[in-house]
Formats: C-alpha cells, structure tokens, sequence
C-alpha cells in the first residue's frame, strides 16, 4: 500500500491490548489503559480493545504464551483487518510480548517496511538461548522467525532496527555482531544513524519505555545509559521523515491512575503527526 492508497480515506485505528502478555506484575495493564486514554484524547477517537486484565502469573514463556493465546490472537486478527482496511495502527500495549501478534501482521501487509523497536533489551533471544524463560524476551524473535510462537513471523532481519539496546544477551550480541540485525546506539550520533538506517523506507514503530534513561517514566527495567525525552523527541523528528504506518507503546507501569503520560506523548508528536499526515492531506484536497 502507498501513501496515496492510505490518503484515499484510513484514519489512525486506536487499539488498547488491556490484557496480560508475560506479566510479572500488573502495572503495565493500568499503564496501557493511561496511554489508550492519551491516545484518544491526542487523536479525538476512542481505542477498540483487546483482552482484559487479569493478575499477572510470573511464570515461564510456555506458560505465559498459553494464557495469552486468545487475546494475542484476537490481536492479530484485529490487526489483519484493520491493515487490510488500510488503517495505520496506534496502540497501547501492556508488554511487549504483544508485538508477537502485531509484528507478523505489519511484516505481511507492508513487507517494505522497516520496524524501529526502541528497547533497551533486544528481545530477540529464544526459547533456546533465554536464560530467563521470560516471555518479553522472546518479543522479537518471534516475528523474525528465529522461534515458533504459533502467531507468525515474516518480519525479515534486514527490516529491522533496535533503538538504545544496551542489555543484550550473548546470543543477541552474536547476531547483532555478524550484521544480521542493525543497532543504533544511544549517543549524540543518533539521530543521523537512525536516519541512516531507516534510508527512506517506511516505518513501524515499537517503543518499549525502559528505553528511555531510568526515572523518566515508571516502567519496570531499569537499565542505565538510555533516552532523555528530548533524545527521544529528536528521534521521533528522524522517523517523521518517513512514512509512519503504525506505532505501538509497552511497558508504561503504574500503580495507579495518576501516572504522567503527556511528556512521553509529547516527546512523539512528530511520529503522530505523522501518521496523520496523508489523512489530512486528503481533507486538504476536499
């Protein structure tokens, strides 16, 4: 689909993925339903949502994968249709295991894109190389085919960038290294290598908050050396250049309804303007 085919009428389609994914704790299912509530004021449109929250099991991948199957595949159905209607994704997740459902939709209806994962974590370990068994670190692996997790992959390695990693296994280091998969590292130099990397192809865009430095918003890792919010916001300049075709938001933690989620909303205005764009280039051509 062309930027022409999205102005000929699809408005940003807001989802709100409410459910457990690979839980240790249940902050991330009350943070996703702040971010869905953003959304919707940011975009003046309420989110269709998918699953719902249950307590948080803190178990293994096989575990955790079997508990969210429904609502993972119901998420992928959602995404099916809404790419096949020509809609551009916006949604909140809860954690980052979602992307396994939302990953394989995009890499089949828009195979030349590239996904922009923003992580401090590569998430691309294996049932095999996981030292933890955690079902998030499994999150991109999966759609990249390196691991079956019964809801597609497709996503090739060349269309895929990480943003900020810095707490990466051997294993992912290894595939990082031999140049399967491109990392942009945190340092001044990022905003020209990103747009490097991207070269001018379309995007998708994964942001799991722990990317960002620790105390900036609440999420659950905390690991030194990451995003400032105008890092961020500088990034997001660099990926407005492109054509966004959706954006997803993980790991935003709260232990109640009173966490700041504008300034991170703030800090990606470029990347919503974006996904408006054609939208209202067509309203501007009425």
């Amino acid at each position: 689909m062309t930027v022409t085919d999205r102005a000929l009428g699809a408005a940003p389609a807001l989802t709100h993925f409410a459910g457990r994914a690979g839980d240790h704790n249940d902050r991330a299912m009350v943070g996703s339903r702040l971010v869905a509530a953003s959304f919707a004021a940011r975009f003046g449109a309420e989110p269709v949502v998918i699953g719902q929250p249950q307590p948080a099991l803190s178990v293994g991948w096989k575990e955790e994968l079997a508990a969210a199957l429904p609502a993972l595949q119901e998420m992928s159905q959602r995404y099916e249709q809404l790419l096949g209607d020509g809609g551009v994704p916006v949604t909140a997740l809860s954690r980052c295991a979602v992307a396994l459902a939302t990953l394989p939709r995009i890499a089949a209806h828009r195979p030349d894109a590239v996904v922009v994962w923003f992580d401090a974590h590569a998430d691309i370990n294996t049932p095999q190389t996981s030292e933890t068994g955690y079902l998030g670190g499994l999150a991109l692996s999966g759609p990249l085919g390196l691991w079956d997790s019964g809801l597609g992959s497709g996503l090739l390695p060349q269309n895929t960038i990480l943003v900020g990693a810095r707490d990466i296994d051997p294993p992912e280091q290894h595939l990082i290294d031999r140049g399967d998969i491109e990392l942009v590292e945190v340092g001044p130099g990022l905003p020209e290598e990103l747009r490097r990397a991207i070269g001018g192809r379309p995007v998708y865009v994964h942001l799991d908050c722990d990317v960002l430095e620790p105390g900036t918003v609440p999420t659950d890792y905390l690991v030194p050396g990451g995003l400032s919010l105008a890092q961020l916001h500088q990034a997001a300049e660099v990926l407005a250049e492109s054509e966004i075709i959706g954006v997803e938001i993980g790991e935003f933690e709260s232990p109640a309804d009173a966490a700041p989620v504008a300034p991170l909303i703030d800090a990606l205005e470029p990347v919503l303007q974006a996904v408006e764009r054609p939208l209202n280039a067509n309203r501007a051509g009425a």
